[in-house]
């Protein structure tokens, strides 16, 4: 069970786990075992995300999230296979926290009367400026 807040527990069922060969150092012992983690979760199905949430994830632009609704962690940071599982599902639930706060909503507001006087009369004076760099041409 993986816990994300006290209402939503993600059961370990949810969770796909896929171990591949890690790249950086490590000598030859690398080439041998398979530390590094892909952690798959699909959000689309998932029966545990309330709908408020899934929507919310799904509608990120996250590069890890699949046209499928699958949302992919990959972990290789460490060398040993645990420590790569716990980072895999701590990030998880990161990302899946992050979307628990629901954004606020912007209100549309309409400018001010000062700000829109302050803007003309901005506008104005830097006409004047640019009206005296003008060659008079009756004289040329």
């Amino acid at each position: 069970m993986l816990t994300i807040s006290r209402s939503i527990v993600l059961p370990e069922t949810e969770l796909t786990e896929r171990f591949l060969r890690a790249d950086g150092p490590g000598g030859q012992h690398v080439n041998r075992t398979e530390s590094a983690v892909e952690l798959r979760f699909d959000v689309a199905r998932s029966p545990s995300l309330p709908e408020p949430l899934r929507a919310r994830l799904l509608a990120r632009r996250d590069r890890r999230l699949t046209d499928d609704g699958v949302l992919v962690i990959q972990a290789r940071r460490f060398r040993d296979q645990s420590r790569n599982r716990d980072d895999a599902r701590e990030r998880l639930v990161e990302i899946i926290r992050g979307a628990l706060v629901v954004p606020k909503a912007r209100i549309a507001t309409n400018p001010t009367r000062g700000s829109k006087e302050r803007r003309l009369a901005g506008k104005t004076q830097r006409g004047k400026i640019k009206q005296t760099r003008a060659r008079d041409w009756s004289r040329a």
